[in-house]
């Protein structure tokens, strides 16, 4: 009997796996992934994460206004942006400059930016935190790492690249 449930547990296991190895099979998989799956998780996830962690975040971004430029002007870079789920956090005027090395996270990001009218949105760069030479550098009063371990192959690079965007 223990054989026969073994048996039967794995025919289960290779019915439930088969739409994967199909998809798979034919090069679809992962493009799935990247543009449907992923997205879809990470917007379900960010929306229990932001209810757990939004005393947190409120304390973490509370002074970002300390880093106006000396014209008052607040410009944010948002590393690994996703789906914005910091935006409401942000304060009024702020500047900001999305990147993601995901450029599926337009619909859930298109969302967010309406819902936070608060903010002045500059642009979205389909970038990686190692490469953000579309940012000029000393452009920037702040930089925000959101999902960073998602987008970043080097800490030690990206790093770099902080310390080059941000405003001496």
């Amino acid at each position: 009997e223990a054989g026969a449930s073994i048996l039967f547990l794995r025919s289960c296991l290779v019915l439930l796996a088969f739409p994967v190895y199909v998809l798979s099979f034919l090069g679809l998989w992962e493009p799935f992934c990247r543009k449907v799956f992923f997205p879809y998780i990470v917007d379900k996830l960010g929306v229990v994460h932001d209810k757990k962690s939004k005393k947190h975040k409120l304390e973490l971004f509370r002074n970002l206004s300390e880093f106006r430029s000396p014209s008052g002007e607040l410009r944010l870079l948002e590393i690994g942006t996703g789906g914005g789920s910091n935006f409401q956090f942000y304060p009024p005027g702020c500047k900001v400059t999305c990147t993601d090395i995901n450029p599926n996270f337009q619909e859930s990001l298109s969302k967010n930016m309406k819902k936070n009218q608060h903010l002045q949105y500059e642009r979205f760069l389909v970038a990686a935190g190692e490469d953000l030479h579309q940012v000029p550098s000393g452009s920037v009063d702040v930089v925000v790492c959101t999902l960073v371990l998602c987008s970043v192959q080097s800490v030690s690079s990206t790093l770099r690249e902080v310390l080059r965007v941000l405003r001496p």
